[in-house]
């Protein structure tokens, strides 16, 4: 009996001991991975740009400084963050500039569609594969306008004296050829059957030139974001004959019809989104990440979205990824179209 107790006494000492290693190995383990999540968490610590690759006063301008501001006021970053003006180049100056602080977190430029324009046109050699996808932070979509008092009543005649002449009118494009805006309108008419090579596109450095430019007459019409066109059209100032949205639009938008309820498959998003350079860890895209889904969901950037007539859509870094590399492709095939691509 004694000596079946002893054996007992040990069994219950080797338990509790197993029990007790056990707990250990589970607090050493608990340690490792908050020292291992200490180690690999990242934050800013030092100011943060925001790069802009167009002047002042600009859709993208507006986004990179509620993207500042939200960030700012809800204390989102600490450290300070700046808007940074580099204008040129359809945005291609701002992301040589980008391109120079590779794997710095420190660094993001508000992008669209140039980022993959540019590129297959030949007006910068960066490729998007060069920098790395932080979000898109919202779609609109791009419009055509004429003066009130134009000739043209509406986009069914205008789409018909373009397939008989496609340069029988001329449109104001603003930034650069077969950007989002010129390729949005292009494909819109190339479905209707106009021989979009042909038609007569005038290129100005903004997009409130390209509106300047139909207000005083110099040419028949202006294709332009819903944002950069809006101030016009509120003040009655200008007509528009047709919206590249998938649904009708309300308010002084709502007697416009969309491409597709004219019968021509066509709608093409014009998003703004953010890039970082090259190289970033994944402990930088992880904070972004994190801030930049919070920002999209800020009654501020909300209400600024919905005053502008740009729906709220969000993408993170992976999921931006994957829309760049399909969209590169459906860039490349209208600007073949067009002749443009290199």
């Amino acid at each position: 009996m004694k000596r079946e107790a002893d054996r007992s006494g040990i069994r219950s000492v080797v338990a509790r001991r197993g029990r007790r290693a056990v707990w250990l190995l589970a607090i050493l383990c608990v340690g490792a991975a908050v020292c291992a999540h200490a180690q690999t968490a990242w934050k800013p610590e030092k100011p943060v740009e925001i790069i802009i690759g167009t002047s002042a006063g600009g859709p993208q301008d507006r986004t990179g400084r509620l993207v500042q501001r939200v960030l700012q006021e809800r204390k989102l970053v600490e450290q300070p963050l700046a808007v940074v003006n580099k204008p040129g180049g359809g945005g291609a100056v701002g992301l040589a500039y980008l391109s120079q602080h590779a794997g710095d977190g420190h660094y993001m430029q508000i992008v669209a569609q140039p980022l993959l324009s540019n590129h297959i046109a030949g007006r910068s050699k960066l490729h998007y594969t060069e920098f790395t996808p932080l979000a898109i932070l919202g779609v609109e979509y791009v419009c055509i306008v004429v003066r009130p008092d134009s000739p043209l009543k509406d986009a069914k005649e205008l789409i018909e004296r373009l397939r008989k002449d496609p340069g029988a009118v001329s449109v104001a494009i603003g930034t650069a050829l077969g950007n989002a805006t010129h390729s949005s309108v292009a494909h819109a008419l190339k479905v209707a059957g106009v021989d979009i090579k042909k038609m007569r596109s005038v290129v100005f450095n903004s997009g409130s030139e390209s509106m300047a430019a139909v207000l005083g007459g110099h040419v028949d019409a202006a294709a332009g974001s819903v944002s950069t066109v809006l101030p016009q059209v509120r003040a009655g100032k200008l007509r528009v004959l047709a919206v590249g949205a998938p649904k009708r639009w309300v308010g002084e938008f709502a007697s416009a019809p969309t491409w597709k309820e004219l019968g021509l498959d066509s709608a093409v998003d014009l998003w703004r989104g953010l890039a970082g350079p090259k190289g970033m860890s994944a402990a930088q895209i992880a904070f972004w990440d994190g801030a930049l889904s919070r920002v999209v969901k800020d009654e501020e950037w909300r209400k600024d979205l919905d005053n502008n007539l740009m729906d709220n859509v969000y993408k993170n870094s992976a999921e931006t990824a994957r829309h760049w590399k399909t969209e590169y492709d459906e860039v490349r095939a209208i600007l073949a179209e067009l002749g443009l691509a290199k």
